[in-house]
């Protein structure tokens, strides 16, 4: 079924879909490096190579995201049901927020749930975060990719 997917991918419809929702995730993996310490901050502090592993890594993650969703999106063309590791790749977003967000306001977000002072810092500007967070995305896509070269259909009767 996998192949059958990866096939759709050339259709005109799974090109557009996934150069937008690219667009839409790397836009996003920016805007929270941005928020973190800025890419010019990054380089005072950290120099050059971290800022090129940071867009290098935003590109991987947004590229996979995107595939990710086109993948859910012909699983459920063909299928009816959408995949279970789909919603992996939006978990890392989460957890990107809550972590490539500015020092203060996580702190003061998990303070708000009672976890005080759980970062106290982000070593290299958030960089092992984005890690644990590529992590997550890559999880989520074998996990979906499993899923759908085992798709277990309805028997009509």
């Amino acid at each position: 079924m996998f192949s059958t997917i990866l096939s759709m991918q050339k259709e005109k419809k799974y090109i557009i879909q996934g150069a937008i929702v690219f667009v839409v995730f790397l836009g996003l993996y920016t805007l929270l490096d941005q928020l973190n310490v800025g890419y010019s901050g990054m380089i005072l502090e950290y120099g050059l190579f971290l800022v090129i592993g940071n867009v290098l890594l935003n590109i991987i993650m947004a590229f996979i995201s995107a595939f990710m969703w086109n993948i859910s999106t012909a699983l459920v063309k063909l299928t009816g049901k959408e995949g279970k590791g789909s919603f992996v790749s939006s978990l890392a977003v989460v957890f990107g927020m809550l972590t490539y967000g500015c020092t203060s306001c996580v702190i003061a977000f998990f303070s708000t749930i009672g976890i005080t002072f759980a970062v106290a810092a982000l070593p290299l500007a958030g960089l092992p975060y984005k890690l644990f967070a590529l992590l997550l995305i890559i999880i989520g896509f074998f996990w979906l990719k499993y899923e759908s070269n085992h798709i277990k259909c309805k028997v009509k009767d």
